[in-house]
């Protein structure tokens, strides 16, 4: 393998759509790259998400734009923190939703052009979602050839497919409601369990054709960097170059995000340690059933984050970045 990263560096993980909840990164906000992610996020989606994630309602939080903004916003927030810190990671692994935010974390966009992309696909998104209805559902101890052949028993004309291969043992699938309710019927009956997913339609499925399609006319107006950290694609589980985000990215909405390659891939590549940045550490408890020998935390709040900083070195803590923050605001306000 030609691809290797430096094991003593963590690679970044960013959450995806689900690990939302209100309050969720509350006491991070005063810190000036989170502050200013979520104003970023805010202008674009052309709401206040930094309100709608304090005083919003879960139900409010669950639908697509608003979750997308929300976990986006946050977990960019905090990588970006991280990285003025000088916590430097050696890849970045975005999950689903979290792949649009890790363009920015590894310098293939800018963080305006970063949330204009995320702002467009979940528009998309939700918009094929109520034209193509559909839901989600998570197959416990459960192989990719055993879900395979179940959904070719269970869709019956309908569309129903893998969607995330999670880690060993927990695969998505995706299609029409009906379609998807028979897998699961029939995955009960084999005694296993299964959890239904809080989306709003089939995403990653076929269903999302037409998203896709008005995707990729979106992102061939999009310039590209060539990226400054690797960034592995959900697609292929390889690193992503600027001549190949256009194609990966629209595919993205309707192929499954190969989570467990991912993460198995950067382990030959020489990682060692996995670092969630966002709400809810539904990524490092994947890691830890892709394999437990992976050292995997998440950074999710202020104490998650003073940790990060004094285990790799960096010395400086969030309470010293609010107080910088703080001197600053107060510059500011002297000058007006």
């Amino acid at each position: 393998m030609d691809f290797a990263v430096n094991p003593a560096e963590p690679v970044f993980m960013l959450s995806g759509q689900g690990s939302q909840a209100v309050g969720m990164g509350a006491d991070l906000m005063g810190l000036p790259e989170v502050r200013e992610t979520f104003d970023c996020a805010s202008d674009s989606f052309g709401f206040d998400v930094a309100r709608a994630v304090a005083e919003g309602t879960q139900e409010d939080l669950s639908r697509t734009l608003c979750a997308q903004a929300s976990i986006a916003a946050l977990s960019v927030g905090i990588a970006r923190a991280l990285m003025a810190k000088g916590v430097q990671p050696s890849a970045v692994l975005g999950f689903s939703l979290g792949q649009i935010g890790a363009l920015a974390v590894s310098g293939m966009l800018g963080l305006g052009e970063t949330f204009a992309l995320a702002a467009r696909r979940a528009e998309l998104m939700s918009e094929a979602a109520a034209s193509h209805p559909g839901s989600m559902c998570a197959l416990l101890g459960a192989d990719e050839e055993t879900v395979r052949q179940l959904c070719e028993e269970c869709a019956e004309g309908d569309v129903l497919v893998i969607a995330n291969c999670n880690c060993p043992g927990q695969i998505v699938v995706s299609g029409t409601s009906d379609a998807v309710g028979r897998a699961r019927e029939a995955w009960g009956a084999r005694k296993k369990r299964s959890a239904m997913l809080a989306t709003e339609g089939g995403f990653h499925s076929p269903l999302m054709q037409e998203a896709s399609d008005a995707l990729s006319s979106y992102l061939a107006t999009v310039p590209f960097d060539e990226p400054r950290i690797p960034l592995i694609c959900n697609v292929d589980a390889r690193p992503l170059c600027a001549a190949d985000a256009a194609e990966h990215l629209a595919r993205h909405l309707v192929e499954p995000v190969r989570f467990d390659r991912s993460v198995s891939f950067l382990e030959q590549a020489g990682a060692t340690d996995f670092v969630e940045t966002g709400f809810g550490g539904v990524l490092v408890g994947l890691v830890k059933r892709i394999d437990k020998s992976l050292a995997r935390s998440i950074v999710q709040d202020r104490g998650d984050f003073e940790a990060a900083c004094a285990r790799y070195g960096m010395g400086a803590t969030v309470s010293d970045a609010l107080r910088e923050s703080a001197d600053s605001e107060k510059d500011c306000n002297a000058n007006i």
